[in-house]
């Protein structure tokens, strides 16, 4: 090591030892300022990373699927439409499923049929909340990632034979059977007996009445039943298989389905084909910028907390005048008095960020977990913290170790 690099490390060592000594000569105002950037820094953290959760929670309720899959609707629903005209679209009708599966990448296909109204269920003594009933291929939980809890999910062969069957969603199956197994029991729907062969776990999504309030029966069914009698609206949906893009497979979809619909070349499209992915980038484009408000907020506290350091970086220097001026008398330079106030004032908001990114981390854990939000420790904002919150400490300190550096030896000897 190098006379210059010694003579550096001697420097930072005796900055720190300083440091040391002034937060525990004046233990009652160094914790407040290390409190005030704790306080800051735990809060900063937890909006990002509960936001974060927020985020990841509202994609997976919305994309509700493990897989990227295509979804087929006369409009989107994202906005910007012009929804009477979109509504004289013609459905999305049954000849689309085939179109689908000839597609070249399509691995499951999903037929959806929704009368868009809810329904009160009854058996025996009990009853549920608004249920929304509607029809699916019996690839619905595959393509949802939905997970059965009791029985069994209908199959294709009652889905041919348009069978009375039924699964139930968490919420009916906890309202109308809260003692007693449901599958075999028949339910009435509509004025029509289905059996129920089936009932989903629970999702606890924050959409909880698409995630647990439905009961799902064949499409076939539903048409034979039910179509006639309700505003309905009609979807498939298409997951992506292994080894294929999701951009390709969707050109390839939307040309199929214009065949089959009929569109002349040049014709704008009467549908629309969404990848799960675009949902995704449209929550976190929503999400990012609650985020990014949110943090601008809570940073104001910090800067409170830079302006807490100026001030008591500003009384420490005023208190060691005299101290300042004998050392300048003795050699030291005002680099080294202007190193050692911004380490202190550096030191004193690290510990406050270390210690506010440990119990901003605990607070954002017991909110997610609370909540049932995804919950992770991210090592890049972990460091920004620290960085910022040392940050605070030299940007306020400036001042102070200017005036502390720029001092006149021979008055600060004279201060009393």
């Amino acid at each position: 090591m190098s006379d210059l690099q010694e003579r550096a490390s001697l420097h930072f060592r005796e900055s720190l030892d300083q440091a040391s000594h002034t937060m525990r000569g004046h233990r009652m105002r160094s914790g407040l300022l290390i409190l005030g950037v704790a306080i800051g820094v735990a809060t900063l953290l937890a909006i990002v990373t509960i936001v974060g959760g927020l985020s990841n929670k509202i994609r997976n309720d919305i994309v509700s699927a493990g897989r990227p899959y295509l979804y087929v609707a006369r409009f989107t629903g994202m906005g910007g439409e012009d929804i009477e005209k979109l509504l004289r679209r013609p459905q999305i009708e049954p000849a689309c499923i085939e179109a689908a599966r000839g597609v070249e990448g399509v691995d499951r296909v999903d037929y959806f049929i929704s009368n868009n109204d809810g329904t009160v269920l009854h058996y025996e003594e009990e009853r549920t909340n608004f249920v929304q009933v509607f029809g699916t291929s019996e690839n619905f939980p595959y393509l949802f990632s939905f997970t059965l809890e009791d029985g069994r999910y209908f199959s294709a062969g009652e889905v041919a034979s348009r069978a009375r069957v039924c699964v139930l969603g968490n919420g009916p199956r906890a309202d109308l059977f809260p003692r007693q197994d449901p599958i075999g029991k028949v339910l009435n729907l509509y004025g029509r007996p289905y059996q129920i062969v089936g009932a989903m776990e629970a999702r606890k999504q924050l959409m909880g009445s698409f995630g647990d309030n439905f009961v799902a029966v064949p499409w076939t069914t539903f048409e034979k039943d039910f179509a006639n009698k309700y505003q309905e609206d009609r979807n498939v949906a298409a997951t992506v298989a292994d080894g294929f893009e999701t951009e390709a497979v969707q050109t390839d979809l939307i040309g199929a389905l214009r065949q089959v619909r009929r569109l002349a070349p040049g014709e704008p499209n009467d549908f629309e084909v969404v990848a799960s992915e675009t949902y995704g980038e449209l929550v976190d484009k929503v999400t990012q910028a609650v985020a990014l408000v949110l943090v601008v907020l809570s940073s104001i506290g910090l800067m409170v907390g830079g302006i807490g350091v100026m001030n008591i970086m500003l009384i420490s220097v005023t208190e060691r005048t005299r101290e300042i001026g004998i050392r300048m008398a003795v050699g030291a330079r005002r680099q080294d008095l202007l190193t050692q106030v911004l380490i202190e004032a550096g030191t004193l908001t690290g510990i406050g960020g270390v210690i506010g990114i440990v119990f901003g981390y605990l607070l954002s854990w017991g909110t997610t977990k609370l909540l049932h939000f995804p919950f992770a420790i991210s090592p890049w904002v972990t460091l920004g913290a620290v960085l910022f919150s040392v940050a605070i400490g030299v940007i306020f300190g400036v001042y102070p170790a200017n005036r502390a550096a720029r001092m006149d030896p021979v008055e600060a000897l004279r201060y009393e």
